[in-house]
């Protein structure tokens, strides 16, 4: 178990957690042309997410990323109210597909030379973190695709619950939305050629990308009034570096020991997930699947599907969720749908409203990996 003591979040929708909610709550997306960003006909129709305040990311010391990650850092510590003694000796685990590769010719940036190795390391997410903030506790960078981040947050906790550290700080950090890597996206064949923005529609086509940064401070603690990590499971595919089985059978056995183990545990069940939905057709059809097979016995469950807001940030996705999830929990309600989502079956609900967390029962956040990696995590309220 590990208490989730603050949280910080950067999208298209906003650079607070506050501003996230505001936006959500007036059915807002964070999706614009990303010809605006990047100009260029070969951009045309294409929707992306972005952080509008680009200083964040420009320092002469720190890649983009890695300047992400400090201020994403600095605000979630902020919100733990704990001092630089505290975390003196915590861990700090972060989650990217990328890192900064790709990022070197950063508009607005003047990096140092002696910084070049460094600045290509995807280890330097992490590094940066511990160095600017004093931190000596073990780092580590997690690139596992699309789960990099909420692998993070499995990561930590089971530092956490091993006892080699009272805290940890799980950073989730992606930028995109450069043109070398969103033509290995076109060319692979993942965004969406339709801009239909409902992951289980049956005419979606692929995900509009989007960047993001976030943190969750942790601690080994058990804290009341704040949300709770209570497991983590993990698996592969062993199938494909690209899609997963269209039965979803790799997910469908990860949720199943999820909810093997939280039988065991004396939860009172599974109440809300808040999916992956990619907005691929094949994640759609595949997680639809495993879902179904893996809970479809457990109750009404409610689906809190949160990349039509913000777009699809790949790496950092499943720590933005789960920072979006925690921040509503704190409040004892879970986030709202965007209006008019397709509901993926009868036993699933899509509500447009926050709906609220129910006494003792389990939130899922799942994330999958392209190469076939499957990760879920399990929140309460405390």
């Amino acid at each position: 178990m590990a208490s989730v003591l603050g949280v910080s979040a950067l999208s298209g929708m906003g650079c607070t957690l506050t501003e996230h909610a505001e936006r959500m709550s007036r059915g807002e997306v964070g999706l614009r042309p990303l010809s605006e960003l990047l100009g260029g006909g070969e951009y045309e129709g294409l929707q992306a997410g972005w952080i509008e305040d680009r200083s964040l990311m420009l320092s002469r010391k720190w890649a983009p990323a890695s300047a992400l990650a400090l201020h994403c850092a600095r605000e979630a510590v902020k919100d733990a109210g704990l001092s630089g003694a505290d975390l003196k000796h915590a861990a700090v685990v972060a989650g990217s597909s990328r890192g900064n590769a790709y990022l070197n010719d950063w508009p607005g940036r003047r990096p140092f030379r002696l910084m070049s190795a460094s600045n290509s390391m995807h280890g330097e997410i992490a590094s940066a973190v511990s160095i600017e903030l004093g931190i000596t506790g073990p780092w580590q960078t997690i690139a596992s695709g699309c789960a990099a981040s909420l692998d993070a947050l499995g990561y930590a906790k089971m530092l956490l619950d091993a006892g080699v550290v009272k805290f940890a700080i799980v950073l989730g950090v992606e930028l995109p939305l450069v043109p070398e890597i969103i033509e290995h996206y076109q060319r692979t064949g993942v965004l969406t050629t339709n801009g239909v923005n409902d992951p289980y529609h049956p005419e979606t086509s692929g995900f509009s990308p989007g960047e993001a940064g976030s943190a969750l401070v942790l601690s080994s603690d058990e804290v009341s009034g704040v949300p709770r990590l209570t497991g983590y499971w993990c698996n592969s595919d062993a199938d494909s570096p690209i899609g997963m089985p269209s039965d979803g059978k790799g997910l469908m056995e990860c949720l199943s020991m999820a909810v093997r183990s939280l039988s065991g545990s004396g939860s009172s069940g599974v109440s809300a997930v808040c999916p992956h939905a990619s907005g691929t057709l094949l994640h759609a059809q595949a997680e639809q699947a495993a879902m179904s097979q893996a809970l479809g016995m457990s109750g009404a469950i409610s689906l809190h599907a949160l990349k039509p807001y913000t777009g699809h940030s790949v790496g950092a996705s499943g720590a933005l969720d789960t920072a979006i999830l925690a921040y509503y929990m704190k409040g004892g309600i879970l986030p709202p749908n965007l209006a008019g989502l397709s509901a993926p079956m009868s036993t699933f609900s899509l509500s447009s409203c926050s709906v609220p967390v129910k006494d003792g029962a389990t939130v899922l956040k799942i994330a999958v990996g392209m190469g076939g990696h499957n990760s879920v995590i399990a929140l309460d309220c405390g």
